[in-house]
């Protein structure tokens, strides 16, 4: 049976430009090639979590306009619930300003629009589909109050809370003691633990620090140095697939989305490291957001083809 998974969190439409690089300020340089894709760290994870085979509910917002119309069709395209999607006629849908270099970096600015518009209202309208998930998953693009609810709410129903704590802010200890699995990359850790994140080391010290602060299970992403899980009496770090790495937009929403789906699946934490890192991996071989998302054929297929990365267990 498919798990069920509840997103709360942000739609937008990402503006890409391709250039030789991500210029500096104040320079203007000439790109590449320039597309449209759906974005939002909600909708990637939504979308990714549906191609894996979960059944998805996402809330939202979108503004009253082409962009709106066009997140809408695309989530209900990938067999997302969109009931829960509001259109708001006050605001714009969020937008993302993507520049992306030929090593397959990018640099992000966001206006969020009707992202930023949604309350703590809008969650409560959609409270029976959280308490009906396996699993609610959060990051950080909606206003602070709408996730405290929407943690709320998970707790109320013994529903487990996933939280990818991105763009990185800081967070009460309050919020950090409801989270059963918190998914930072590197930047997002060093910001919560305090202390910096410059090799394995250092990354499994800040997120030590993490689960001292009431945090039940840290999966700490490391980019091309894969990713690593801390948990009760489990330490275990995953190396990233090998893959072309052609834009690294929404990796981390697809490793998110493998994560959530292969726990929520019954899998192991160790299984679910591993399916979390293929999904990851595949995103980056393709350009755009949701449009590099894969499906769950192509984790199986990158799992069964190639040797899976060694899982390196520490003890301390």
């Amino acid at each position: 049976m498919s798990p069920e998974l509840a997103v709360v969190g942000s739609l937008n439409m990402d503006l890409i430009a391709s250039a030789p690089r991500i210029p500096a300020p104040g320079e203007t340089i000439i790109g590449h090639r320039f597309h449209t894709a759906a974005g939002g760290k909600g909708a990637n994870q939504a979308v990714a979590a549906a191609r894996l085979g979960a059944q998805v509910s996402m809330i939202g917002r979108v503004g009253d306009d082409t962009y709106g119309q066009a997140q809408l069709s695309n989530l209900a395209a990938d067999g997302v619930d969109t009931a829960f999607v509001k259109v708001d006629p006050n605001a714009h849908t969020g937008v993302a300003l993507i520049t992306v270099d030929d090593a397959g970096q990018n640099s992000i600015v966001v206006s969020s629009g009707a992202n930023w518009q949604m309350s703590a209202a809008d969650v409560d309208a959609a409270e029976a589909a959280i308490a009906g998930a396996d699993m609610l998953l959060l990051q950080l693009e909606t206003r602070p109050q709408v996730v405290a609810r929407a943690a709320e709410l998970a707790v109320r129903h013994g529903v487990p809370l996933l939280l990818n704590p991105a763009p990185a802010r800081s967070l009460s200890p309050e919020l950090l003691a409801q989270v059963t699995y918190l998914i930072p990359n590197e930047s997002e850790t060093a910001l919560l633990s305090g202390q910096a994140v410059t090799d394995l080391g250092s990354a499994r010290n800040a997120a030590r620090k993490l689960r001292q602060m009431g945090v039940a299970t840290v999966v700490l992403t490391l980019g091309e140095q894969g990713a690593l899980l801390i948990a009760e009496g489990l330490e275990e770090h995953v190396p990233a697939f090998a893959v072309d790495v052609v834009d690294t937009t929404a990796a981390g929403d697809a490793f998110v989305a493998g994560f959530a789906v292969a726990v929520a699946s019954g899998q192991s934490l160790r299984e679910a490291m591993r399916f979390a890192a293929a999904a990851g991996a595949l995103a980056t071989t393709k350009l755009g957001a949701q449009p590099s998302l894969p499906d769950l054929e192509k984790v199986n297929r990158l799992l069964q083809g190639q040797v899976a990365p060694p899982v390196v267990r520490s003890n301390g």
